[in-house]
């Protein structure tokens, strides 16, 4: 795809919406069908490499407006299924159709509190663009209204006018709720319950709230600002956050009801423990799990190395072993710390990557070399235990396995070794084991992920739980959709 500057693609947008609104009509199906998608403005990949600035530039109004008219308004609204919050998206698109921009995003919230977020995180391309019926009808979810990116715009139109009000808060109720976490889970969990006149308390093991938004997913995707701002959203409503608090260490999780006084418990504390190969040069100096390298990142601002102290390997030749969204951040921001090369190895072929399309995309635009059927034998190390190697074997794809993808299968005898210096494990995390070890009652599966009943209730008497906690390593609409049901027991729980 050729790169147009914002420019470019506003004047494109400015001259079919002069020509569509000139008409004074009605747009049939048809001619909504004839409105071509509109692409994302986003930096130049040469210059993007050199920086930590969002990489996607956001949509102008006409081009919010024209991918809105796009929609066919059906009856069935089958993208609602889609929608792991059950957004009105036939509404919210409808009005920003009509240039009504905070009537759009005041339907949004109706359902989210995280619109800047999800506009720009969540896999919309699986979840409620892959049901649009323009995309069925154009044999593209590629061509699907970009409802994402609506929402974004909208979202962002909002917080940048400074308009945004706290939501209205029912009379206090006495009764008070944990939320250990603050991640999208948590997050939601914390802003429905309190608007029913609960006292929430949120504790988080980290010194910044967030969670994942904030050590996880860089700023080049996810802007940080964005996130503080949610956050500050809570503070509005009255939501007490405590950092530097971890539940299990800090407080075990009985003692927040039997000792503290807390009516009920919400645990969204995530998946953070990464998972290894468990191969032979794991421990040697430049191997990194992604959520370390990322955290260093993200968090602790190792990319900014004159204000920051975080220290961070300086490498040469990087290697990022996996294939999911968390590897595609691991390698771009390898990049952007200035490393010579960034290889990305995956044992499938790129059509079973579990990342994002225009993650993909982006990553081979600023330079990241991908390997396809190849994985990780053993990684080497030079005298002084730093990686200088690593040995590879070639795959071919067999059988599906239980995920419905095709089982990688080595090939005997193809073992080849690429030079590098730095190796980041990106191949998934398990579910944090701390609350379990310190609650023996807690119910959990062979993995560690808690579980719960349809209304996330756990094992545990008044205690709840959703999101990576629960689903393993999901997505953060996935994550505030279980936030949502949780929320709505509480509540329930409390007015009893």
């Amino acid at each position: 795809m050729s790169h147009k500057d914002k420019e470019q693609l506003a004047g494109e947008a400015n001259e079919l919406m002069s020509k569509i609104l000139s008409t004074g009509k009605q747009l049939s199906p048809k001619e909504r069908l004839a409105i071509p998608a509109q692409e994302m403005p986003s930096q130049d990949p040469d210059k993007r490499r050199g920086n930590m600035s969002e990489v996607a530039l956001g949509y102008t109004p006409e081009q919010t407006r024209l991918e809105a008219m796009r929609c066919l308004k059906c009856k069935t609204a089958p993208c609602i299924e889609g929608c792991p919050v059950r957004i009105d998206i036939p509404g919210f698109v409808s009005a920003a159709a009509e240039g009504n921009f905070q009537k759009s995003i005041d339907i949004i919230k109706k359902n989210s509190l995280l619109p800047a977020v999800c506009g720009r995180v969540c896999p919309q391309e699986v979840q409620c663009q892959l049901n649009c019926t323009v995309g069925k009808s154009l044999k593209s979810v590629d061509k699907a209204v970009s409802i994402g990116r609506i929402e974004r715009f909208v979202a962002d139109l909002e917080r940048k006018s400074d308009k945004q009000e706290t939501p209205a808060i029912k009379p206090q109720t006495g009764k008070k709720v944990a939320v250990i976490g603050s991640g999208p889970a948590s997050i939601t969990v914390a802003a429905d319950v309190r608007r029913e006149g609960h006292a929430v308390t949120m504790f988080e093991a980290f010194h910044k709230p967030g969670g994942v938004m904030m050590y996880g997913i860089p700023e080049f995707r996810l802007p940080k600002a964005i996130v503080e701002k949610e956050i500050n959203t809570l503070k509005s409503m009255g939501v007490e956050i405590k950092t530097s608090f971890v539940v299990g260490r800090t407080r075990k999780l009985r003692d927040l009801i039997d000792k503290d006084g807390f009516d009920a418990v919400f645990i969204g504390t995530g998946a953070g423990l990464p998972k290894f190969m468990n191969i032979e040069g794991e421990n040697l100096v430049g191997v990194y799990s992604a959520n370390e390298f990322l955290t260093r990142v993200n968090l602790m601002r190792a990319y900014d190395r004159e204000n920051a102290d975080t220290p961070v390997a300086y490498s040469r030749k990087v290697v990022v072993l996996g294939g999911g969204n968390v590897a595609m951040d691991a390698a771009r921001s390898a990049v952007r710390l200035g490393a010579q090369d960034v290889h990305l190895v995956y044992r499938r072929t790129e059509v079973e990557m579990p990342a994002r399309i225009e993650e993909v995309r982006h990553a081979k635009e600023e330079g990241v070399i991908f390997h396809i059927l190849e994985n990780a034998k053993r990684i080497l190390g030079d005298e002084k235990g730093h990686v200088k190697a690593m040995e590879c074997l070639r795959y071919e794809l067999g059988a599906p396995d239980d995920s419905g993808r095709r089982r990688p299968v080595e090939i005997r005898g193809s073992e080849f070794t690429m030079e590098v210096d730095t190796v980041i494990v990106a191949i998934g995390n398990d579910s944090n084991p701390l609350i379990k070890q310190t609650t023996p009652e807690m119910v959990t599966t062979k993995w560690g992920n808690i579980i719960v009943d349809e209304n996330g209730k756990t094992s545990v008497d008044r205690v709840y739980a959703g999101g990576d906690i629960v689903l393993g390593a999901a997505t953060v609409i996935l994550a505030m959709g279980q936030g949502r049901t949780a929320a709505a027991s509480i509540n329930k729980l409390l007015a009893s």
